[in-house]
């Protein structure tokens, strides 16, 4: 059910995608700056536009995620975080120096709408009445991880050997990352909450690291697979690509993970219309980030 802090939750959850797709203007244009060094990713982590752009995705709306997270839980906010594509589009307008097109203002209105609906869904996952040490959620947390992990050692193995599905491959292959990143954020949150606020607990203390350790690799792969997507793909079809499991695997989340009941009739309704209408809209709104190609 939604707590007395839902709607608030669903305002820094938009914030933190806004925020996260400001920081990827600034990573992208970095990008097409130092696409042919030789060196390429030494060359970007001496960028100090590519340093600003992962400030503003991976610091300051970290904040903003993390409280969203704790308010209403993994299942919505990485849909409402997709509202930040509309500042992607309009980013990268004003970099390209051009209007906006017609699909592109559908996709924002349906980027609109889809949040809104999302937002109407309520399905809120109340971490602070939730028992993350019990076994059986420690169990499907578990379950859910491996099979995360095995299709993303899928794309891994596949887009080493397709040049043609390698730019598609990496894109799917950053978003089950960042997916994966967004299952264990609330067991961090939970547990950390817990040692800071209770007695010691050992077992509080393991599920807090092994969680930070995930959080930490899967943000880094998730991070530098996407760059290396954007080198040799358009990102007009790698960001929406890489949408596709960051949207899909939340409802899993809820459903399969945290056995999520739907507080409403009309919730599923919300739900499914919310999440399809975010994925058009992605599809719109990333074609105009591919201008950004053509920035030097």
């Amino acid at each position: 059910m939604a707590n007395e802090f839902y709607w608030l939750g669903v305002v820094l959850a938009l914030l933190a995608g806004s925020i996260t797709q400001l920081g990827s203007v600034f990573q992208k244009k970095a990008v097409n700056e130092k696409s042919k060094e030789s060196k390429f990713m030494k060359s970007l982590v001496k960028s100090p536009t590519w340093l600003l752009g992962v400030i503003l995705s991976f610091g300051v709306s970290s904040i903003f995620f993390l409280t969203a997270q704790t308010m209403i839980g993994p299942a919505l906010v990485p849909g409402l975080m997709a509202f930040g594509l509309i500042v992607l589009a309009l980013g990268s307008i004003k970099i390209v120096g051009e209007k906006l097109k017609l699909e592109e203002i559908i996709g924002i209105l349906l980027m609109i709408a889809g949040t809104l609906l999302l937002s109407l869904s309520q399905l809120s996952i109340d971490l602070i009445e939730t028992n993350l040490l019990e076994i059986r959620l420690i169990i499907r947390i578990t379950i859910f991880t491996v099979v995360i992990v095995v299709l993303s050692l899928f794309c891994h193995v596949f887009q080493r050997k397709s040049d043609r599905f390698k730019g598609i491959l990496l894109a799917i292959l950053s978003g089950f990352m960042f997916a994966l990143s967004n299952l264990w954020v609330s067991q961090f949150i939970g547990t950390i909450t817990e040692i800071f606020s209770g007695p010691f607990n050992i077992a509080q203390l393991i599920i807090c690291i092994i969680s930070g350790i995930i959080l930490i690799f899967s943000n880094i792969f998730g991070l530098t697979t996407i760059q290396l997507a954007y080198r040799v793909g358009q990102a007009s079809n790698m960001v929406p690509i890489q949408q596709v499991p960051t949207q899909i695997v939340p409802i899993g989340i809820y459903f399969l993970v945290f056995l999520g009941i739907p507080p409403s009739d009309f919730s599923i309704f919300f739900l499914i219309s919310g999440v399809t209408f975010i994925m058009i809209s992605s599809f719109l709104l990333g074609k105009r980030s591919a201008q950004m190609e053509e920035i030097k």
